[in-house]
Parts: C-alpha cells; sequence; structure tokens
C-alpha cells in the first residue's frame, strides 16, 4: 500500500464538491419546502384556530421544534462522525432527512384525524431537526479536510451554496406547481387544488434527489486528515465529553459567531415570506366586505400585501446574490481571514436591522414599495450570502481533527435554537406588538449580531490553523 506522503488524493476535487454541495442542497430543499409550507399550508390545514395570526405562531413553533432537535441531532451524528469517519455518518443524516420530508408529504390533515395531524408533523418536523444537526457539519469537513493549502475557506463555501441553491429549487417547485393548477377563483396564491394535493408535490419529489445525493456520497472515502487521526492513536471513545472538558470556550464562541447568520436567514426568508404576503389593512377589510364576514381592523395585523407568486419570486432575485457573494466570500476569508471579514459583514448587518422601516412599509406607490421591497431583499440575502460563506470554515477551524464534528456540530446546532428556532416566532410576535410595522424585528436582528460582533472580537483567528498537526494529539486521558 502506497504510504500516506506518496499516495494520490483519495478523493478527487470535483467529487469533494459535489458531495459536500449536492448533500447540503438536498437537506436545505427539504428544510425550505417545510417553510414554505409553513406559511402558505400548514396553518389552513394542520392548525386551523380561526386566527390568522395564532395559525401562523403554532405552524412556527412547530417549525422551531426541529430546531430544538438539531442539537441532539449534532451529538449523535457528530459521536459517530468523530469515532468512525464522515462518509457513513453523512449518508445516515441524508436518508433520515429524505424520509421524514417524503412521510410529511403523505400526511393527513386536520380536517382528517383532528389534531394527531399536528402531532405526527411535529414528530416527522422533529426528526427532520435531527438530521439536520449531522448534515451541515459533515458537510462542512469533507470539504475542508479536502481542501488544497490555503483554500479551506474557499471550500468551505460550496457546502454553504447549499442553501441558497436549495431555496431556489424549493420554490421554484411550489412556484410550478402553483402556476400549472387551475385557479377557477382568480390568480389568487392558493388555489383549492394546490391545498387539496398540490403542496404533497414538493415533499414527494425529495425522495428523487435523496437517491441522486447517496449514489454521489457512497463514493467518498475517509479523508487523510481522519485517517491519519486514526494512525495516531487520537479517536475518543465518547467525543462530547472531550470537546465539553477541553474547548468549551470554542463551543461558546462558535455559537454566538452563528447567531447573527441563524437570525438574519430566517427573517430573510420565513419572515419576510409571512409579511410580504399577508393583506394590507385595507386588502383585509374589502375581502372581508365582498365576504359578508366581520373584519376588527384594531386586531389585524397588517402586511405588504404582494401574491405569493410576485413575492417568492422576488426572493428568489434575491437568492441570486446569496448564492454569489457565498461563493465570494471564501477567496476573501483566505485572503483576509475569517475573523476579519465577518467583523465587517456583522457590523454592516447591525446597521441593516435598523433600516427595517425604510424598505418594508407601503408607500403610496405601489411599484415604489416593491423596488423598496426587492432592494431590502438583494442587499440582505448579500449579507447572507457574506457571513454564511465563511462558516463553512470558521466553525471547523475552531477544532481539532479528533472531535472536529462534534464541535462545529453542536456549535452550529445550539446556535439554531438561539437564532433559527427563536426568529420567526418573535418575528411575528415583533411583528404584531408594533401594530403591523416590522421596526421591532429589526432592532431584534441588529441586537443578536451585536452578540456575534462580542463573540469574533473574542475569538482567535483560524485561517492558519493546520489540520494535519492539529489532530488532538494533546487531548489525554481516560475519555
Amino acid at each position: 500500500m502506497a504510504s500516506p506522503t506518496t499516495a494520490a488524493p483519495a478523493n478527487p476535487r470535483s467529487r469533494v464538491i459535489l458531495a459536500s454541495l449536492i448533500g447540503t442542497t438536498i437537506e436545505f430543499y427539504d428544510f425550505y419546502v417545510y417553510a414554505t409550507a409553513a406559511v402558505l399550508v400548514f396553518p389552513i390545514l394542520f392548525f386551523p384556530t380561526g386566527n390568522e395570526t395564532t395559525s401562523l405562531l403554532l405552524s412556527f413553533s412547530v417549525f422551531g421544534a426541529a430546531m430544538i432537535a438539531r442539537p441532539l441531532g449534532a451529538i449523535v451524528f457528530g459521536h459517530f462522525g468523530d469515532r468512525f469517519g464522515r462518509k457513513a455518518t453523512l449518508v445516515a443524516s441524508l436518508l433520515t432527512m429524505g424520509v421524514a420530508t417524503f412521510l410529511i408529504g403523505c400526511l393527513p390533515t386536520f380536517n382528517e384525524i383532528g389534531v394527531w395531524a399536528a402531532v405526527l408533523l411535529l414528530v416527522l418536523r422533529l426528526f427532520q431537526g435531527f438530521a439536520l444537526g449531522g448534515e451541515w457539519s459533515g458537510a462542512a469537513l469533507v470539504a475542508t479536510e479536502n481542501a488544497p493549502k490555503g483554500k479551506r475557506a474557499w471550500y468551505g463555501t460550496f457546502p454553504q451554496l447549499g442553501a441558497p441553491l436549495g431555496f431556489i429549487i424549493a420554490n421554484g417547485v411550489f412556484l410550478a406547481i402553483n402556476f400549472l393548477l387551475p385557479h377557477p377563483e382568480g390568480a389568487g396564491q392558493r388555489s383549492a387544488d394546490f391545498l387539496a394535493w398540490g403542496w404533497r408535490v414538493p415533499f414527494l419529489f425529495s425522495a428523487v434527489m435523496v437517491v441522486i445525493g447517496l449514489w454521489v456520497r457512497l463514493r467518498l472515502v475517509e479523508s487523510e486528515t481522519f485517517v491519519k487521526a486514526e494512525q495516531k492513536g487520537v479517536i475518543r471513545k465518547f467525543p462530547l465529553g472531550t470537546v465539553i472538558r477541553h474547548h468549551w470556550w470554542h463551543l461558546i464562541l462558535g455559537t454566538f459567531i452563528m447567531l447573527a447568520t441563524y437570525v438574519l436567514f430566517y427573517l430573510m426568508t420565513n419572515f419576510t415570506l409571512a409579511y410580504g404576503t399577508k393583506a394590507t389593512l385595507e386588502g383585509a377589510e374589502a375581502a372581508a366586505e365582498a365576504a359578508g364576514t366581520p373584519f376588527d381592523a384594531a386586531t389585524y395585523v397588517p402586511g405588504l400585501g404582494f401574491g405569493y407568486t410576485d413575492f417568492v419570486l422576488m426572493q428568489i432575485i434575491g437568492v441570486v446574490f446569496f448564492g454569489i457573494f457565498t461563493l465570494l466570500s471564501g477567496p476573501i476569508a483566505d485572503a483576509v481571514g475569517r475573523r476579519r471579514l465577518l467583523l465587517w459583514v456583522t457590523g454592516v448587518i447591525i446597521v441593516f436591522g435598523l433600516s427595517f422601516n425604510l424598505f418594508l412599509l407601503p408607500q403610496v406607490d405601489p411599484k415604489f414599495t416593491g423596488a423598496l421591497v426587492q432592494a431590502f431583499l438583494v442587499f440582505g440575502f448579500m449579507l447572507m450570502g457574506a457571513t454564511f460563506g465563511p462558516m463553512g470554515a470558521i466553525l471547523p477551524e475552531l477544532f481539532p481533527t479528533n472531535v472536529r464534528y462534534s464541535g462545529s456540530a453542536i456549535s452550529y446546532n445550539v446556535s439554531s435554537i438561539l437564532g433559527a428556532a427563536l426568529a420567526p416566532i418573535v418575528a411575528v410576535a415583533l411583528w404584531a406588538a408594533a401594530g403591523g410595522s416590522p421596526w421591532l424585528v429589526g432592532l431584534y436582528l441588529s441586537a443578536m449580531s451585536v452578540l456575534t460582533f462580542v463573540a469574533l472580537l473574542a475569538s482567535p483567528e483560524t485561517k492558519d490553523v493546520d489540520y494535519n498537526a492539529d489532530l488532538g494529539v494533546g487531548v489525554t486521558g481516560s475519555l
């Protein structure tokens, strides 16, 4: 057998990029499919409370419940990824996510089985979160542990690119279904056929994508870095104990470094979709009058009144910039350092949070409203790419090889509770508290970004960390 110093790379670069990209694309596709349905479908079919805001909050609560399951998935998948390797763990996480998503597309609704529909939805949502808890870190490690010298952040952007690609594919499927189904009562955002069965198609379609992802990932072999850690005898029997005992400070730093990214991410996707497609006060009054139903203007929380198709197309335009800036952030982070780049980007996010009322309030001219909202989405998603891209490098670099999967996964997913799980719920509550104005939602983003800024100030620069030397050899003890 060839020695490690003379053998060719076990994983060709094209395979590394494809395996890290396609898996996270599928995972984020599954996640976005749920996120879209959480706004458009589930409040009506699974949580019919009679109050739109309450139904939306219940739907977002189940969405957020998955974030609570993600740290558990991080612990379980991180344990096996650090004990036995990255490949099998990545295959297992992808299968779990794919099966849960497919089964959501088969669920009966509230009208068919009552409250059990919501219970089953919650259970499958928890499995989705559990799977995603192990997916991201494994994909980031496949990319960065196989990266050429000096290009680790660049390679680390490819699993991150799965987020914008998954968004575009998921919402593209929803748009196609909505476009193809008949709308006998006009081009509304939710036709009868869409609510009856059309919403299920994106969930069922995930099975096709999972098969493709499995084919790619099964062709991977372990990285040279992990193999070297095995040869050195530094693999821990209980990686979780090791990472908590010896690297607890980096766990905390990683969690808060990711916080602003998560909050921005879900505000730009979930909240803006809910806020943008909710009827204006005038529109809701007119609809109630036409339907002959009572309307209480004092309790109604207005939105911008965009149609679903129009607003999702606006989001997709913004997400294109998300993808572009995700890729651009990698070479910049390799050149100037992850910490320096993220400090600048986080500072801009703080200012961006204070600008919500400048962009997101309805104007006299509807075209001007549309232009302002589109500018908001483009700028917000540009910031999203600039902050999300370097995370594929900085979080794994905080930890040595023998606990890298566990450490980066726990930081990434505990942050999901503080950021992603709470963000949609907090945003809807603040939106209602401000009487339909988004200014409190923007202030919330700025406050969370300040915490990230402080964590970055307290963290080391990881650009020059040597993966081959940072195996965890110095960690001793019974663990």
